[in-house]
Parts: structure tokens; sequence; C-alpha cells
């Protein structure tokens, strides 16, 4: 899968697209290797790097496979300069609905993903 990180909302369309097919390898270049993730699953409080979640990306039945109605829907963008903050509401996915908060860099002319902040419920 090609992923695009011209823009803020393409990088977050990508993730999408990894997430509804599996591509761990894809989603891995959308994200800043020093990016952070934090939220809530399941009423537990996670802390840490992106790698739990590319090893549930990687090993989970993905939406396309599972038939699960996966639905990805891009929210408030704000974009200022180099950097920008953008919802994005999950449903469906792994069995749950996720409210996500993205914070993105733009690094030599891409866009990446600095950190996540989700809940699920």
């Amino acid at each position: 899968m090609t992923v695009d990180q011209t823009m803020p909302a393409s990088v977050l369309q990508s993730y999408a697209d990894c997430c509804r097919y599996g591509d761990v390898n894809s989603l891995k270049q959308l994200f800043h290797e020093q990016a952070a993730m934090y939220g809530v699953l399941n009423g537990q409080l996670i802390t840490g790097t992106p790698e739990v979640f590319y090893h549930t990306v990687a090993t989970a039945p993905c939406p396309e496979s599972s038939g699960e109605p996966y639905e990805a829907i891009i929210g408030h963008a704000e974009v200022a300069g180099d950097t920008a903050t953008i919802l994005l509401r999950e449903n469906n996915y792994l069995g749950m609905n996720f409210t996500n908060s993205f914070h993105l860099l733009k690094k030599e002319g891409k866009w990446y993903i600095v950190s996540k902040l989700f809940q699920s419920a």
C-alpha cells in the first residue's frame, strides 16, 4: 500500500486504510520514530510508543478480512504552519469505537504522526 504524507488529512486517510487492511509496514511509515501514544482502552490507561499498536494491527484480524464494518471519519483539523491537530473517529475497529486526537509534524516535506491520544468505547 502506498501512503500519502503530502497533507495532514492524507496521513489520517492512509492511517485508516492501514488499519482497514492490517498493513503494519505502511502504518509505521506514518509515525515519527519518536512518536508517543496515550489513551484509555477498555477503561485501562495506556502510555508509551506505538509499538503495542503495531503488534495489534499485525496480529489481529483486519476489518477487510473479518468483514467488520469499519468506518473512519476525519473530523476537525487545525493546521498551523508545520504542525497539525486532527480528530479521527473510528467505528467498529476490533470490536470497539475510538475517538482519536492526532498531532502531526511536517519534516523534510512529509507529515508524520508525532502523538496519538485515544479513548475507546
